[in-house]
This record gives structure tokens, C-alpha cells and sequence, in this order.
């Protein structure tokens, strides 16, 4: 599947442009028109995320040149031939995979791991733009959100995919590994899906406060230099481990606390991205003995829309997640955000 947009004679416009890892340059690239079927939207705000920092170290198989940017809230600028549920001016956030519809994958409905798989901002032009241009078919109608909401639709997405491969069971204790805000997202819906009590465990105060303030039942300050305080804290809170343990940091030195705090019979998640190259040394005794479960959560599938209702009735709230926004031409910055502890999420604003 090749994503193409007409690119006819006229201003140039601003963009992101990785030429390998590690070098990117905010740059002048052709104004692209959308074809037939497409729309070209004009980018409002696209969130940054670990991915992105994975990308710019050259990982998640990123196709060069490439503009990142998956997180995308943009306005429709221009509609191409045959485009008629969309109208110029109208807000929209992407849904910015398109999958083959044919392949192995896709009939078993495992969209995201269609063999000709393109996502925008990853082997395809992204969002860290001015303009982008994509199939008007993934573009969801947000007029009703706030930019600042809206661009946590992603996001949501992936939690509400993660939730479905999880399938928790009504009345499970669960803990989160991070307070970021894949973090902060997941304690929310997990609470919306029965959990009975959900605990947060991260090493920053402010975050945990909003965890708090979201919902979360419980929440744990931990100490990077003495992670064996902060397993003794929780391990207080459940004595007989919890039944459900997910990490969303993407930490190895936290995924290997998990089985140890997961109970007899539970469930460790796998949700924060690592690098490719990490590695988690795990007993298969003790996986077998314990009869303990290990999942992982890919991306999101078949989950924009009711991410929207999500965020639409309040069941996700939105208030102090967003706190750094960036010009496109500091996207050096959003980047460097992305390590700051005072920074839950960072958004660019071409």
C-alpha cells in the first residue's frame, strides 16, 4: 500500500525531516494537494510521544526521509475528488494506520500487523507539520473537542486496543508501573473496566497528585536509587501480589519487578515501549509453576471511535496532561521534554 499525495506548483510549507537516526532538519518541503479520496488537513497540534523518541534513535523501522508525528488534531484544508463527509474548516484527529484489508493479518482482524502496513509518521509522512495529506476515510470529526483533548485520541486508542487484549476481569487489583500519560490514561479506563482498586507507582510527586486527582485508588512514590523501598510499599498493599501488573514505562529495571509483584495465577502487561535491542530474563518455571500470564499491547485497532466517546463523556479526563507545547521549529525541544520530569505530555503546534 503506498500513501501518495499530488504535490502541483506552489508555496512550499514547513516540515520535520529525519535523513537517518539521530539527524532531522525543520525544513522547507513541497505543499502537498490531496487526490482523489484524500484530504489535506492543516496541522494543529501533533503529540509527542516515546515512540517518537524510539524513532529518532532509529528504531520502530522508520523509512527515510520521514516526517514523524502519529498523534495528529488538524483542520481540513483542502478536499480531493470524491470527498464528501468531510467539509473544509471542520476539525478532525487521524487515525493514521491504513491497513490492506486482505492479507493474513488483516483477516484475522490484526490490522497492525498488515504485511503492507503504512502509519503516517512512521514510514509515512507525518504530523510534525504544517500540512499533511491523508485518505479522508481516517479522519474522525473533533469540532466537539478541544485541541488540547482531542490530540489524546491516539493515545486513548491504544489504551482501549491494550484493554481488549487485556480482557481484565470485573473486580482485579491492579497496579500501573508510571505516571506518564499512557500512564495516567490506562489507570483511568482500567477503572472504567472493573478494576476494584487501581494503584500508580512512579518516581514523581506531581504526577502521582494527578494520578490521584483522576482517580487513581492508590498511588506510590518511588525511589530510581533504592527500588527495593518502593516493591516493599507495594508489596504491603498486596501481600499476595496483585492480580494484574502493567508496565507502562518501557524501563526493563521496572518490568523486572512484575512477576515478583504479580499474584499466583496473574497477569504482567507489557505496554510501555523498550528499545528493540532490551532484553527481560524470566524464569519459565516460575511462569509455569505460578501459572502466570504475560501480555503485550501493540498499537491501537478498531478502538478511534470509542476513543472519542471516551473522551467525550469525561470517562478519560483530560485537565493537567497536557503541560509543554513546542513551535515546530523546537521540535529539538519537544524532544528534550520528553526526559524532563516536570512534563506529562508535550505537543507541537506547527
Amino acid at each position: 500500500m503506498i500513501l501518495s499525495a499530488q504535490v502541483l506548483p506552489s508555496r512550499v510549507v514547513k516540515a520535520v525531516v529525519y535523513d537517518q537516526p539521530r539527524s532531522f532538519t525543520v525544513t522547507e518541503v513541497p505543499d502537498p494537494h490531496p487526490g482523489p479520496g484524500q484530504v489535506r488537513l492543516r496541522v494543529v497540534l501533533a503529540g509527542v510521544c516515546g515512540t517518537d523518541a524510539h524513532l529518532h534513535d532509529g528504531q520502530f523501522d522508520p523509512v527515510y526521509p520521514l516526517t514523524p508525528g502519529h498523534e495528529i488534531v488538524g483542520e481540513v484544508d483542502e478536499v480531493g475528488e470524491g470527498v464528501t463527509q468531510l467539509r473544509v474548516g471542520q476539525r478532525v484527529v487521524l487515525d493514521n494506520m491504513q491497513s490492506c484489508g486482505v492479507c493474513s493479518s488483516c483477516r484475522r482482524a490484526r490490522p497492525a500487523f498488515c504485511s503492507e502496513l503504512v502509519a503516517q509518521g512512521v514510514n509515512a509522512p507525518g504530523g510534525f507539520a504544517q500540512y499533511i495529506v491523508t485518505p479522508a476515510g481516517k479522519c474522525h470529526p473533533a469540532d466537539d473537542l478541544e485541541p488540547e483533548v482531542a490530540v489524546l485520541t491516539e493515545p486513548t486508542a491504544c489504551v482501549l486496543h491494550g484493554l481488549d487484549v487485556l480482557g481484565l476481569q470485573p473486580g482485579s487489583d491492579v497496579l500501573v508501573f508510571g505516571a506518564g500519560p499512557t500512564g495516567l490514561l490506562l489507570a483511568q479506563l482500567l477503572r472504567h473496566s472493573g478494576a476494584h482498586r487501581v494503584t500508580v507507582a512512579a518516581p514523581t510527586a506531581a504526577k502521582l497528585e494527578l494520578a490521584a486527582r483522576h482517580g487513581a485508588d492508590e498511588t506510590v512514590q518511588l525511589d530510581r536509587a533504592d527500588p527495593g523501598a518502593g516493591a516493599a510499599r507495594l508489596r504491603k498493599l498486596a501481600p499476595e501480589g496483585f492480580d494484574v501488573v502493567v508496565d507502562a514505562t518501557g524501563a526493563v529495571g521496572v518490568l523486572e519487578q512484575c512477576l515478583p509483584l504479580t499474584r499466583d495465577g496473574g497477569t504482567v502487561f507489557v505496554y510501555g515501549m523498550t528499545d528493540e535491542s532490551d532484553q527481560l530474563t524470566v524464569s519459565p518455571y516460575e511462569v509455569f509453576r505460578r501459572e502466570l500470564v504475560i501480555k503485550g499491547s501493540f498499537s491501537q485497532a478498531y478502538s478511534f471511535d470509542r476513543a472519542l466517546q471516551a473522551l467525550r463523556t469525561g470517562r478519560v479526563a483530560t485537565e493537567g496532561i497536557v503541560t509543554h507545547t513546542f513551535a515546530l521549529d523546537d521540535y529539538a525541544g519537544a524532544l528534550a521534554a520528553l526526559q524532563d520530569r516536570t512534563c506529562v505530555k508535550a505537543v507541537v503546534r506547527p
